[in-house]
């Protein structure tokens, strides 16, 4: 059974002539009816009751007439989705992104994305850099925002930012006449200073990654830092320090980006040039090289590159 056997049959019984399917279908005769006789002989039964004027169906034909109109209806639906695809009319969309990201990308990127795209749907899936990678792997995410190093082989990535990390303290810290933030976030530039000033502070730390790296720069600063706290959510960090519980080392964009009422004060980090690498990160949207890249995810990367990097540099 092909395409062009069910065409031709739905024709003729629409005519319910062989002269007039055949004009219709730009065919001789001939050729119709011979074409309608092989495909009875291969079924096995007739499906056209040649007695009759004008042509009649036959149980047969009834029933092989319902199924030809839903498969061609099928491949009809299919053809359009495939073209509705094509022009981001509509398909489908699956992210992956830390809990730790979620609160502050997607509400920049997302709103306009679906303005843009309202046919897309778009579905999350949160979890650790492992997992994010274990997902690309797999099939189940089409591309995830992640920061720099990326140690699958798998994955191919587009740098959207370089984040800064800056050290956010309380209000009421001792370094706050230091201080040129204020309460509309950060300014364009930061007053740098030492983590070895915070050495008698309690530290709270975000995520696996980011624990490490706050690990890191206070053992190149000349101590261990006194974790009272490790935290997935950027809001707890950040009202947390805001009422002076502690301090903590978060990205730049956190503060660009983010909807926070209540702010702490930041500064840059001073570490020496040959360090400085460590105080930057570099956020990307990566994806599995092997994988099919869709229409939307493609559009989905030019969007966010260009979103977040207009609000890092304004």
């Amino acid at each position: 059974m092909n395409f062009r056997e069910l065409q031709y049959v739905l024709v003729l019984e629409e005519e319910r002539s062989f002269s007039r399917a055949a004009q219709k279908l730009f065919i001789a005769q001939p050729s119709l009816s011979q074409y309608i006789s092989k495909l009875e002989e291969k079924l096995g039964m007739q499906l056209f009751d040649r007695s009759t004027v004008p042509l009649q169906l036959t149980y047969a034909g009834e029933l092989y007439v319902e199924m030809a109109k839903n498969i061609l209806g099928l491949k009809d639906q299919l053809t359009r989705q495939i073209d509705d695809i094509h022009s981001l009319k509509k398909g489908r969309l699956t992210i992956g992104l830390s809990t730790f990201r979620s609160s502050y990308v997607l509400p920049k990127v997302l709103p306009p994305f679906k303005q843009a795209f309202p046919g897309i749907e778009v579905f999350l899936m949160e979890g650790t850099v492992h997992e994010l990678e274990e997902y690309a792997k797999k099939g189940t995410t089409d591309l995830s925002i992640m920061t720099l190093p990326i140690s699958s082989e798998y994955f191919s990535y587009e740098p959207i930012l370089t984040e800064e990390l800056l050290v956010a303290v309380p209000p009421t810290h001792q370094l706050r006449s230091q201080s040129n933030s204020n309460h509309s976030g950060i300014p364009y530039s930061l007053p740098r200073i030492s983590l070895a000033d915070l050495r008698d502070d309690p530290f709270i730390v975000l995520g696996h990654r980011l624990r490490q790296t706050t690990l890191d720069l206070c053992q190149q600063a000349g101590f261990k830092p006194k974790i009272i706290l490790t935290t997935r959510s950027t809001e707890a960090a950040h009202a947390l320090v805001a009422e002076g519980l502690g301090v903590t080392i978060i990205p730049d964009t956190l503060v660009l980006l983010g909807n926070i009422l209540k702010h702490p004060l930041y500064f840059s980090i001073d570490l020496p040039p040959t360090e400085d690498p460590l105080t930057t990160r570099i956020l990307t949207l990566a994806y599995h090289k092997e994988r099919y890249l869709s229409k939307a995810a493609q559009e989905f990367i030019s969007l966010t590159k260009n979103l977040l990097g207009t609000f890092k540099s304004s």
